[in-house]
């Protein structure tokens, strides 16, 4: 009755059936790594790159408004001129008291008695003409600010401002710019901050701008990061030469920056847990389980963040017959039935993702 346990070991065939079974046919994917795409899009509102608000330094009635809405002027151009009696009198007088101060330092210098002048009498005639040319260039600077000058080359806008009208420091006169190039400030958000540099070019689109474009360049980014929005301005300059744009117009901002750089699997690689997604890696032959973050989906593929060294194998396919530390056999697959190439000399599958 002992004679059929005498002897326990298999049988060759036995063994190589067990071995067979043992290790699972899977298809391999090498890893590459991808940068993740950021898309950006925004609304930026223009001001010209020179703007100013025209005020007069001094108030009183306004003799003569030398301007209409949209005319060009020049740095310098009179834009307005204030009744100026008073300071046109002001610098008359200050111009004969120097004159006067002058003509005696003159007879003192034609008198050849010695000790006829004294040192002290020379020297009150000289400080008196210094004085009388100080009071004349005052007389002189109260007069021009009857005068509104344009402080810079640009286009002038409307105005409410007619002549005999009385008007106040604060009275806004008209408003200049100069719109020979435009600047765009928008919000981009935290995560692209070190992805945008001065010199970057964007394309912007006006929201009146029928489907026409502009390439706008990136001057400068702002130092800080708004906590509240988490976002941060970005200055870009549009070459507006042919006058086509206007201070205040709205655009349209769009543009893609790349990001930190991730792992590249196949969508079909990942496995859903009760503790979140993973996916099985192929380490010395066996498989072992990796948790994963999905970062973003791109045709097929997935972007994942997980230490998963570029270059190392994970299985795309036949995920549902392994598990921790089950062997696994590289599986050559027909690249005509498969979307992963035939594997090359070392047994792994390259990956084929679009755009790698």
């Amino acid at each position: 009755m002992l004679a059929g346990c005498g002897d326990n070991s298999a049988s060759p065939e036995t063994q190589a059936s067990a071995q067979t079974e043992s290790s699972v046919e899977i298809i391999p994917h090498t890893v590459v790594y991808q940068e993740d795409v950021i898309s950006v899009e925004a609304i930026g509102t223009a001001r010209a790159e020179k703007f100013a608000v025209i005020r007069a330094d001094s108030g009183g009635e306004v003799t003569r408004v030398n301007f209409k809405a949209g005319d060009r002027v020049e740095k310098g151009d009179v834009l307005l001129t204030l009744e100026s009696d008073e300071e046109r009198l002001a610098a008359n007088r200050a111009e004969v008291a120097l004159k006067n101060s002058q003509q005696l330092i003159d007879r003192y210098e034609r008198i050849d008695v010695p000790g006829a002048i004294s040192d002290s009498q020379i020297d009150e005639a000289k400080t008196a003409v210094e004085a009388a040319q100080i009071d004349l260039e005052l007389a002189d600077v109260a007069l021009s600010r009857r005068a509104v000058r344009a402080p810079f080359s640009g286009t002038v806008g409307l105005t409410d401002i007619d002549a005999g009208a009385r008007i106040t420091p604060e009275t806004e006169i008209t408003r200049l710019d100069d719109r020979s190039t435009l600047f765009v400030d928008f919000q981009a958000p935290e995560q692209v901050y070190s992805c945008i540099t001065p010199g970057d070019t964007i394309s912007m689109e006006p929201f009146s701008g029928q489907g026409r474009t502009y390439e706008a360049t990136v001057l400068t980014i702002d130092s800080r990061i708004d906590q509240v929005s988490r976002s941060f301005t970005v200055r870009a300059a549009i070459d507006n030469e042919d006058d086509t744009l206007r201070p205040g117009m709205s655009f349209k901002i769009g543009f893609d920056v790349a990001g930190q750089a991730y792992p590249v699997v196949p969508e079909a690689a990942i496995i859903w847990g009760g503790d979140g997604a993973y996916v099985w890696a192929v380490e010395k032959g066996r498989a072992t389980r990796v948790s994963v973050t999905i970062v973003d989906r791109q045709d097929g593929n997935v972007l994942v963040r997980a230490p998963i060294p570029e270059g190392n194998t994970i299985i795309s396919e036949g995920v549902q017959k392994v598990r921790e530390g089950t062997p696994v056999d590289l599986t050559r697959i027909n690249p005509t039935t498969s979307a992963i190439e035939k594997q090359g000399p070392t047994g792994q599958a390259p990956n084929m993702v679009e755009g790698t």
